[in-house]
């Protein structure tokens, strides 16, 4: 159950993620959710290596660092699909 828990909010991360992103994001959606949910691991370690990540009631600081984290990992990640996709696209 933890894995489609990843998966929904990896998905709506990379969702707000690239709506937050000035300008066009190229990546296809199944690669903005992995990047999304690869934001929020990343967001939940920062948030445990400063102490917040287990705090009462609703954990906003730590909902704050994932979507950093993924604002973060989607920018870069689109950077390299586009890297990537761009020097195919000049071959052919």
């Amino acid at each position: 159950m933890h894995w489609l828990w990843a998966i929904i909010v990896g998905f709506v991360l990379g969702l707000i993620a690239r709506a937050i992103l000035p300008g066009k994001q190229h990546q296809p959606l199944w690669l903005t959710t992995i990047f999304g949910i690869i934001g929020g691991i990343l967001g939940n370690a920062v948030a445990g290596w400063i102490g917040v990540h287990d705090t009462r009631g609703i954990d906003w600081i730590r909902h704050l660092l994932q979507l950093a984290g993924a604002v973060v990992v989607v920018g870069l990640g689109d950077m390299v699909y586009m890297m990537f996709r761009g020097n195919k696209r000049q071959v052919t």
